[in-house]
């Protein structure tokens, strides 16, 4: 007997919520049409998610076992594993979850009491999106979860006004995706913000005739125009401040060098996108000597005797840069120690760390701090 024909007839004691994806009548149809009353108990026959209804026949009815005997077992209820239901997301059980006819979201814990949404299993349909994320935030409320953390990825935007309407905010994006965020407690939000800076490295090159590695700059504002620089460029994610420095000259020159120290960092506010930013000028020893120039960034680079750079007007003329050479000069003289890198790893997280400081054995000392 047909399912449909079934349900025609009689709605007795029990109603298949799913089957697999065949099911197309909603809950809300069954519940409208026959006035049939919900009740909170579950059977599984089969692989069927079986939600028990009363309306004045017994769950064990020879009708009820009638239809899911009829259903084939090889249809199984393929969405009761798309929404979290295996003590993910603080459920501790598929009968408290489906209980409250929810379909919660596959998420994971963050160790701050909030929760991160996996985007590779979010429904692809935007009804069922909102559906399963309005049903994941009252759940998490019960759960007195706190931060949720969305990521949409690039091929997910049109989801994006979707999650917008149900409250999340923007947090950040990247060329992949865009994270949001909901925060459930009353009162300010107390999730981390986007990240406040950027990072910048500069090598300063000097080789055994005490010229200076320099490049003038294609694109530049009108203020720097004709300046020879050294060269300078932002790390990369995951990239340490040394290894950055060493990357920038090497593709803005082709020349190759080892990293001594940091000899001084500038810190500034509200540049570009209103981020902060970090400077790290980086004491660099050549390895080579040939130029090769980036002809996408760099008009022109060469070896610069180290004081001619210095008599730049430009450089003159500005008390930071100014600054900045007569400490790399004094390194060179000795009479200044920078930062060296020292690899270590800490207990709090078990990863390794790069620790710039000054020199602390007296038997290592090359230079003398001030």
């Amino acid at each position: 007997m047909e399912l449909n024909s079934f349900a025609s007839k009689s709605m007795s004691s029990s109603e298949i919520v799913r089957v697999g994806r065949t099911c197309s009548a909603p809950l809300s149809s069954f519940r409208h049409k026959f006035s049939v009353k919900f009740s909170t108990q579950f059977k599984c026959r089969r692989g069927l998610l079986i939600r028990s209804y009363h309306s004045g026949a017994s769950d064990n009815s020879p009708l009820a076992n009638k239809a899911l005997n009829s259903v084939s077992p090889n249809i199984v209820a393929a969405e009761t594993s798309s929404y979290g239901i295996n003590g993910i997301n603080g459920s501790s059980s598929t009968s408290n979850l489906f209980s409250k006819n929810m379909r919660i979201l596959y998420a994971f814990d963050d160790e701050y009491g909030g929760v991160v949404i996996d985007p590779e299993k979010l429904p692809a349909n935007p009804y069922s999106f909102v559906s399963s994320l309005r049903s994941s935030l009252s759940h998490w409320k019960q759960m007195g979860k706190k931060g949720i953390w969305l990521k949409l990825l690039l091929k997910q935007s049109d989801l994006v006004p979707l999650a917008v309407k149900e409250g999340f905010q923007y947090h950040h994006a990247e060329p992949g995706y865009v994270m949001l965020t909901y925060w459930i407690p009353e009162g300010p939000c107390q999730l981390p913000a986007n990240a406040s800076h950027q990072v910048g490295v500069g090598g300063f090159v000097v080789n055994d005739k005490d010229e200076l590695l320099v490049v003038r700059e294609k694109h530049c504002s009108a203020a720097n125009l004709g300046l020879w620089k050294i060269p300078t460029g932002f790390i990369l994610e995951a990239e340490e401040i040394y290894t950055g420095a060493i990357r920038e000259v090497k593709e803005e020159t082709g020349i190759d060098t080892e990293f001594v120290e940091v000899t001084a960092f500038r810190h500034a506010h509200k540049l570009a996108f209103q981020k902060s930013d970090l400077f790290f000028v980086c004491m660099l020893r050549p390895l080579s000597t040939k130029i090769v120039v980036d002809d996408l960034e760099i008009e022109d680079a060469k070896w610069m005797p180290l004081v001619e750079f210095v008599e730049q007007p430009l450089i003159q003329e500005d008390s930071l840069f100014k600054k900045i050479s007569d400490i790399c000069i004094a390194r060179l003289q000795k009479r200044y120690c920078g930062l060296c890198v020292h690899h270590m790893i800490s207990k709090f997280d078990g990863k390794s760390s790069s620790l710039y400081y000054n020199v602390v054995d007296i038997q290592d000392i090359n230079c003398f701090g001030n």
